[in-house]
Parts: structure tokens; C-alpha cells; sequence
């Protein structure tokens, strides 16, 4: 008889439920996108957490229609954006609250983490459960309200996290959906903004900001922002800003690289699924870090996989 671990996660933009087997695969990977309306720069946290509680009874039935949920054995959840104190997003109480109902309800354990995690999670887990991945790397979480470089120390099902640096204003993320905006691009502008730079015969000149371990995009978006209003060429514009955010991203690696001695990054997050920054770094790492893995397009966006992946490792851990 199958058993089941049911992963949630309810981000700032993507509701998220993943189901995986007691092997571990990932059985069912559910997501919904939330609704933001043209024009809009993002959603309130009373927008995206209303919208959550919508969107999660209709993803547990989608799941109850294709396995029988009476089987699950756990059930875990991101409660929190980072595993740091004061670390606090409405929009996980969504998550939490569900999955906390729904293992009380079955009477079985509740196992909570973080959105960061969950992410670093569904990296390892995207390297097909390599229990041999060292136990000590370097991350970059790259999504839409998050630029962050992580020493990760991985010890069993424990995840111990340092931050190393990031950017000291806007997340990289938020760079791009701000000019993506401003071109008109629906939201979030990641995917529309790519898809125009294909079309780029004169890259922009949009300039890198970056002291030590730390990236700067408020000066990028400033620059960016007046070219568009000076007439540049959306296309053009739009491979600026991603050379711009690609070769930040290569310096400020490289910078904590050297300090730490690491030669081993994941990097993961929606940004990282972006094909002309996966390639520049894959060119331009190779030296500094021989040891590079981008967590794949399905799995580096927000997801629920990761968070079940971690419920399942919880679980086993237990009973083992």
C-alpha cells in the first residue's frame, strides 16, 4: 500500500501542493498562480492570503480526485519565508494553518519549515536524491522578492543556513518586474521579459553595482527606466537588464566564493530559470566554481516539492 507526504507552500504569488510517495518521488506537483491585475506592480498581503484561501481547498481536491488522501502519514508546510528570527509573511499562515487542520485531522505529524528551504530542498531533490551531495555549499536563492547568496550546511534533514550576501535594496526580481511593468509587460514580467531580449540586435548598455558580497539594482533600475522613457528599443533594453543582472550576479559570487573557499553553488528560485543568466554563469563560473547546478525550470520556480521532499526525509528519519 502506498503512502503519502503532502508538501504546501503559499508564497507570495503561487499556491503549492506537491504530494510524493514513501520513496520520495514527487507523485503530484499542483500550483496556482495568483491573479494580479495589468498594470499592477504586485499583490498586498491581504490580496495574495484571500486568493491563497480560495485556491488551496481546490488543490487538496484535485489531489483527493487522483490518490486517496486517507493515506497520508505526514503533512508539511513553509510557515515562514527564512529560517531567521522575525522572519513573518501572512501569506504562510495559509499553508500553515491547512496543513496543521489537515495532520490533526488524519492524526499524523506536521513537520514545518521555510519557503527558503523549500526551495534548497527541491534543488536536492531535482539532483535525484544524491545522498552523496557534499554537505556544505554555497546557494543563491534567486526569486521575485529574494536575492540572497547562502552557506548551507546540510547535516541529515537539518539545513544550517548563513547568509553570505545578496542585494542591499531591490531583489533582482523585483528589477526586472519593475522594468518589465513599465514596458507593460503582464506580471510577473520574468517569462515576457526573456522572450523579448531573444529578439535583441543592440543590447543597452545598463550599468553593475556590486561592493564585496553585496549587488545593488536600484541604480540598474533607475538607468533602465530612463532609456525606456528615452525611446531605447524594448528588446534591447530588455537584454540590457539581463546582462546587467548577469554579470552582478558572476562578481558577487566570485567575491564570496574566494572568502569562503567553497566551489560548490545551487542556485535556485523563479529568476534562475531565465536561459541567458543560466548560460553567462555557466560561462563564467567554470574557474571559480566547478561545481555549479541550476535546480531545473519546473522545479526552481515556487513549488511544493521541495517542502514534501523534506516531509518525506522528516518522516523517514522517524520511522527509520
Amino acid at each position: 500500500m502506498v503512502l503519502y507526504i503532502i508538501g504546501l507552500d503559499t508564497s507570495g504569488y503561487t499556491t503549492s501542493l506537491a504530494v510524493t510517495g514513501e520513496k520520495g518521488i514527487a507523485l503530484l506537483d499542483e500550483r496556482k498562480l495568483l491573479d494580479v491585475k495589468p498594470g499592477e506592480k504586485g499583490l498586498r498581503q491581504s490580496e495574495a492570503l484571500f486568493q491563497h484561501l480560495q485556491n488551496i481547498p481546490l488543490l487538496i481536491k484535485k489531489a483527493g480526485d487522483i490518490i486517496p488522501l486517507k493515506r497520508t502519514v505526514a503533512v508539511a508546510a513553509s510557515v515562514k519565508p527564512r529560517p531567521v528570527e522575525g522572519s513573518y509573511m501572512p501569506v504562510f499562515r495559509v499553508g500553515e494553518n491547512f496543513g496543521t487542520s489537515f495532520a490533526n485531522l488524519l492524526n499524523v505529524p506536521f513537520y514545518p519549515t521555510t519557503h527558503q528551504e523549500g526551495h534548497i530542498w527541491a534543488a536536492l531533490y531535482s539532483m535525484g536524491l544524491n545522498e552523496d551531495f557534499p554537505g556544505r555549499f554555497l546557494a543563491l536563492h534567486l526569486s521575485g522578492g529574494t536575492t540572497e547568496l547562502l552557506e548551507v550546511s546540510r547535516k541529515g534533514v537539518s539545513l544550517e543556513i548563513e547568509k553570505m550576501g545578496g542585494t542591499s535594496d531591490l531583489p533582482l526580481g523585483q528589477f526586472i518586474d519593475r522594468v518589465g511593468v513599465k514596458m507593460g509587460l503582464s506580471f510577473p514580467c520574468g517569462p515576457y521579459l526573456e522572450k523579448l531580449a531573444r529578439d535583441s540586435q543592440d543590447p543597452v548598455e545598463i550599468p553593475v553595482s556590486v561592493q564585496g558580497s553585496q549587488v545593488s539594482y536600484s541604480g540598474p533600475l533607475t538607468r533602465a527606466e530612463r532609456l525606456l522613457e528615452e525611446g531605447s528599443r524594448m528588446e534591447d533594453l530588455a537584454r540590457g537588464v539581463e546582462i546587467s543582472a548577469a554579470r552582478s550576479l558572476v562578481l558577487v559570487i566570485k567575491n564570496i566564493l574566494e572568502r569562503t573557499g567553497l566551489d560548490r553553488v545551487v542556485i535556485t528560485g523563479g529568476v534562475a530559470s531565465n536561459q541567458y543568466i543560466k548560460k553567462y554563469l555557466q560561462d563564467n563560473l567554470r574557474d571559480s566554481a566547478p561545481n555549479l547546478f541550476f535546480t531545473p525550470g519546473e522545479l526552481a520556480g515556487d513549488n511544493g516539492v521541495g517542502v514534501a521532499f523534506y516531509g518525506w526525509k522528516r518522516f523517514n528519519l522517524k520511522n527509520n
